[in-house]
């Protein structure tokens, strides 16, 4: 196995999970269960990568103030290298209110410091140490203030002959981004859900996993996309070559499933598994998830 870390790039966020058991009554009052947690799509892969032995540190900002110190504490606590995270002492720590209902989840989101994320915080974490693979939150992405780190962090990891990853990370957000796939262009894996997969690709039919998959392959050459109940599959160099279905779970609550399934998938994948194993361990991760309350393990 290839020593070193993985740069895990993007967002850390608090978020403002409400799990409401009725239709939201707009205009008046929905009883809701509520809690502060810890979040972001970014800081979820990371921890949830510690908690399977892996060597992982979050390449993010957040603001000088409360919220970012407790953020960085439970990431530390966790077991997730900190010491790349930057704090920005103009800034809020980013955060999120999460709507959980009906087996789905909304997000009204305030990213906050995460827009400072700059291509010297990439620069700073691949001085600091060997690393061994570097994971992109797509919002890094997808958010123009950031973009550049994004871009930075996938040319980098080329630059230092390591293996790159890409999530894609939410479906409303890439419709919006037409360019997403050469932005994303030469990265060795990508990872999308069908929504998100549907999003990149809106002219192909069917718009199944399958036919989805195979086409993204066309700007990298792996993609993974997930299924939710029905699992997810894997397609390489333009075939499916492997489809793991989902483990048995009952659902709490959805939030950073996706980001546990990228930890599981990678951890797997690093170490040197297939691709229906390294599907197999995401599907793993990704239950664990969804059975418990909140995106961290």
């Amino acid at each position: 196995m290839r020593r070193g870390r993985v740069l895990v790039v993007g967002d850390v966020v608090t978020d403002i999970l409400a799990v409401h058991g009725a239709a939201i009554a707009v205009g008046s009052d929905t009883p809701a269960q509520i809690s502060l947690t810890a979040g972001g799509s970014a800081a979820n892969t990371a921890a949830w990568l510690a908690t399977v032995d892996v060597g992982v540190d979050l390449v993010s900002v957040v603001g000088a103030d409360a919220s970012g110190e407790q953020r960085l504490a439970e990431l530390a606590a966790a077991g997730v290298g900190t010491g790349t995270v930057r704090r920005a002492p103009d800034a809020a720590t980013g955060s999120i209110i999460v709507l959980v209902g009906g087996g789905e989840r909304s997000f009204l989101c305030d990213r906050g410091a995460n827009l400072l994320l700059a291509s010297s915080d990439v620069d700073a974490a691949v001085a600091a140490g060997p690393v061994r693979h570097v994971h992109v939150s797509g919002y890094t992405l997808l958010d123009p203030q950031s973009r550049a780190a994004g871009g930075r962090a996938l040319a980098v990891a080329s630059e230092i002959g390591v293996t790159s990853s890409v999530d894609a990370a939410s479906a409303a957000p890439l419709r919006a981004a037409p360019g997403f796939l050469e932005w994303v262009r030469g990265a060795d894996l990508l990872l999308a859900n069908l929504d998100e997969a549907r999003s990149l690709l809106p002219s192909v039919a069917p718009a199944d996993g399958d036919t989805l998959a195979r086409e993204l392959t066309g700007a990298v050459d792996r993609v993974v996309v997930k299924l939710a109940a029905d699992g997810a599959v894997w397609a390489q160099s333009g075939a499916v070559v492997a489809r793991a279905p989902a483990r048995p779970a009952v659902v709490v609550d959805p939030t950073g499933a996706g980001d546990a399934f990228a930890a599981g998938l990678l951890a797997a994948w690093l170490g040197g598994a297939d691709p229906l194993d390294a599907l197999r361990e995401g599907t793993r991760l990704g239950a664990l998830a969804v059975a418990r309350l909140g995106a961290r393990p």
